[in-house]
């Protein structure tokens, strides 16, 4: 059977590789003598996908791992892993996979992004969203497999906004409803302003295409504004969309978690 897990990665072990996750989680299933599913040949490994890359230095509070066992109860998995991994990972939902369930490389079509910028007063940033909204293709080149290559990354920026104004703590909410100047792009995006509790920054919300070409977070900043520094990156919602619908490969709430995204810097 397969189960899905959703975790988050806050704090320290942010900057943590993707490979070097990978070998923290077969070590967690060890230790939680949970009956993981091996490859076969001369040198076996658990059967484990995992969902997109995470850029190392980014926090996220929906990371994704698809794991296959023997049997399992996935109510309990939360509690039995957490404990097993290192702290700022935390396990926070859990749920039975159906046999012909796609990877999530295959589903997850967009995600949500917070990123923390300076080099740039709320006013500059607000003229800048608006800007690229308004624009009906944006034209960069970027590198694909040792070639230079020109997308057309407009189609990629689905939603991007500065947020309202109110200073908030070190923690984002995974969501805000503050009002702002407004400015709409492609699937009613919405752009206001709020300054961050860290001095000097601002915090946009963006939600960008991972189909057919993804965008990263430090792409969208380069065609935003010449000279924004990234201060804090973090993920908090993948999303598959079909039909005009869209939902997350397991919503929040799904199971009860322990140490939900306490941080650990």
């Amino acid at each position: 059977m397969r189960v899905r897990l959703r975790f988050g990665k806050a704090g320290k072990v942010r900057w943590t590789s993707h490979r070097d996750l990978a070998r923290m989680w077969e070590r967690a299933l060890r230790r939680a003598c949970l009956p993981v599913v091996y490859t076969g040949g001369f040198s076996p490994r658990p059967k484990l996908s995992f969902g997109l890359a995470l850029p190392t230095g980014a926090e996220s509070s929906c990371e994704y791992l698809d794991v296959e066992l023997v049997e399992a109860e996935a109510g309990a998995m939360p509690g039995l892993l957490t404990p097993a991994l290192p702290d700022g990972i935390d396990v926070l939902a859990a749920a039975l996979l159906d046999g012909g369930a796609a990877s999530l490389q295959q589903e997850v079509t967009s995600c949500t992004w917070e990123l923390e910028v300076a080099g740039a007063i709320r006013a500059e940033l607000e003229d800048a969203v608006a800007s690229v909204l308004s624009q009906g293709s944006i034209t960069v080149t970027r590198e694909r497999k040792g070639h230079a290559v020109t997308d057309d990354i407009r189609p990629a920026i689905l939603r991007l906004a500065v947020e309202g104004d109110a200073a908030v703590g070190p923690e984002v909410p995974g969501d805000t409803s503050d009002g702002g100047a407004v400015a709409s792009g492609p699937g009613g995006a919405v752009a206001g302003s709020v300054v961050d509790g860290l001095s000097g920054t601002v915090l946009l919300r963006a939600e960008l295409a991972t189909q057919p070409r993804g965008l990263r977070p430090a792409e969208l900043l380069a065609a935003l504004a010449p000279g924004l520094e990234e201060v804090r990156l973090r993920r908090t919602h993948q999303w598959i969309e079909h039909d005009g619908a869209r939902w997350e490969p397991i919503p929040l709430g799904a199971t009860d978690a322990p140490r939900a995204l306490e941080r650990a810097s």
